[in-house]
């Protein structure tokens, strides 16, 4: 049994939330596009958006490292602009026993929310990734107000 975790934080987003939520949720294929140095690939498995169901593959550069991400998407609201990706398989399970992330858009703000379990003790809490989608909001918010 490792140590669980939860890890939260805001970014304020002047374009509008609702705007950043439709990026991750019907337009998630253009973010490598929009931030590619961060982002090198999105891909839905037998889908055109992000779904209840869908399985997405991400090909990311984090701290200067190539890392790769599968989630199954768990949860889909858009009253509330919340995604929930389950993380199943990639880098992040050499260190976690679970990874959760959940995204959450209102009309200014951005929240990113991980839930996790280490897998001993030692492994360091994810504050370098959270660091790192805070930055690929950002990188979202700045093309939205082009």
């Amino acid at each position: 049994m490792g140590v669980k975790g939860k890890l939260i934080a805001s970014v304020e987003v002047k374009c509008g939330g609702h705007l950043v939520h439709d990026i991750f949720h019907t337009k998630t294929h253009h973010i490598s596009n929009i931030c590619p140095s961060k982002i090198q690939s999105f891909e839905i498995h037998e889908s055109e958006t992000v779904k209840v169901g869908s399985v997405v593959n991400w090909k990311y550069n984090d701290d200067g490292k190539d890392k790769i991400s599968k989630q199954v998407i768990e949860a889909v609201d858009p009253q509330t602009k919340t995604i929930t990706w389950k993380v199943i398989g990639g880098d992040l399970l050499e260190l976690y026993n679970s990874f959760t992330i959940i995204t959450s858009c209102d009309h200014q703000w951005t929240t990113w929310t991980f839930l996790y379990e280490k897998k001993t003790e030692d492994i360091p809490e994810p504050l370098v990734l959270l660091g790192f989608v805070l930055h690929v909001t950002k990188d979202i918010e700045s093309h939205l107000l082009k």
